[in-house]
């Protein structure tokens, strides 16, 4: 008789493993054992061996009947009489029965092995949320500076009100599925490398819900949902910049199977300023100065959010300097205060002069030992 094996050791469970323990477990070894995804011929030689041990030990402690057998006398138990062998398959296995009555997805495990050529099986799916949706809106400067009230059109999916969401036919009946007994799942033998195995995928008739609909809504073609078109108020709030994004939670699609609705996404496009740049909450701009006012000092007008406000620069101001005024920029976002205004002044040459000033500046230079050449006139202008 040939030596017992432990089979609880070769899986690395305990005596009183759950079936769940045995299925991750099972899994967990396949994915690691199984010969395609080693890498040397001697690997993958040695793998065989184990991936048909852990199949076998597998097999056996799955089934809640050779389970008992085999607790009670070893892994021989099929040499007196009881149950059937494991013959021999592409890696030394075959004809297993949905191991044990077990729910095992092999398109999972193999999904796994080889990176994804196989796809995975859905499951009956629950309540399930609704998607997000993003859309943009464009604002001028100001309103993003100071806030805004905006009505925005969206398109999105909604709970369909002919069946309320059902998707069946008002008087209609949502019946179990018939193929696969409501269970959402069919067992189904198919022929892989490894040999022979009874897999379970999704029910192709009614999706994995388990239920079948009677008569579809006619709105709806049987969805339980349908697109509309809708407008929605936002308020925009102070201080948002260009790319930022406000939420609008419930907002998106339509939730199915009774699961949440998704939420709407509103990305600001902010239009650039014919003055301002700005910089976080500090905004920033040129402002041009008359020579005599720079030379001379006093007020002058510059530019704000809100309209021009007068500024002292001091005498002898030189093209280029920058002065701050504190509060007059940007508000701050869910905060408090404002940001600075910074303006940087450039001297301001008058293109044309009359001969009044043209005399006066001459006289000013000379102040200063500087030669002014006459005005020339060309022979056009004589």
């Amino acid at each position: 008789m040939a030596e017992s094996k432990d089979y609880y050791e070769i899986l690395g469970v305990s005596k009183d493993a759950t079936a769940d323990d045995l299925k991750r477990a099972y899994r967990k070894l396949a994915k690691q054992y199984h010969p395609d995804a080693q890498h040397t011929d001697e690997d993958k030689k040695n793998a065989e061996a184990k991936f048909k041990e852990i199949n076998e030990a597998y097999s056996v402690l799955s089934d809640e009947n050779k389970r008992a057998q085999y607790d009670r006398f070893g892994s021989n138990f099929e040499q007196a009489g009881f149950g059937g062998g494991y013959g021999n398959g592409a890696y030394g296995f075959d004809g297993f029965s949905g191991f044990g009555g077990m729910d095992i997805d092999l398109e999972d495990i193999l999904g796994s092995v080889f990176g994804g050529g196989f796809s995975s099986s859905k499951r009956a799916q629950g309540p399930t949320r609704g998607a997000d949706i993003k859309t943009n809106i464009s604002l001028k400067f100001e309103e993003a500076a100071f806030g805004v009230k905006k009505e925005i059109n969206i398109t999105r999916n909604e709970k369909c009100d002919c069946c309320n969401g059902s998707g069946a036919k008002p008087g209609s009946k949502i019946i179990t599925c018939d193929k696969c007994g409501g269970r959402g799942k069919i067992q189904v033998t198919q022929n892989t490398i490894m040999g022979s195995f009874a897999t379970v995928k999704t029910c192709d008739k009614c999706s994995g819900t388990g239920k079948v609909i009677e008569t579809p809504c006619e709105k709806c073609t049987g969805k339980g949902i349908i697109r509309k078109s809708r407008k929605i108020e936002i308020n925009v709030p102070a201080g948002i910049d260009d790319g930022q994004a406000i939420s609008l939670r419930g907002e998106g699609d339509a939730g199915k199977k009774g699961g949440p609705n998704g939420d709407l996404y509103v990305i600001m496009k902010v239009a650039p300023h014919k003055y301002f740049k700005r910089n976080g909450f500090d905004i920033s701009a040129n402002v041009r100065v008359p020579f005599a006012k720079m030379a001379l000092g006093g007020d002058i007008k510059i530019p704000t959010l809100e309209g021009e406000m007068e500024f002292n620069i001091p005498e002898g101001t030189t093209s280029g300097t920058k002065f701050r005024v504190k509060e007059q920029g940007i508000p701050v976002l869910n905060g408090k205060g404002r940001g600075t205004l910074e303006f940087t002044v450039d001297v301001d040459v008058p293109k044309k002069l009359n001969d009044e000033q043209r005399e006066i500046l001459t006289k000013f230079a000379k102040t200063f030992g500087d030669e002014v050449n006459p005005k020339k006139k060309n022979i056009f202008g004589r």
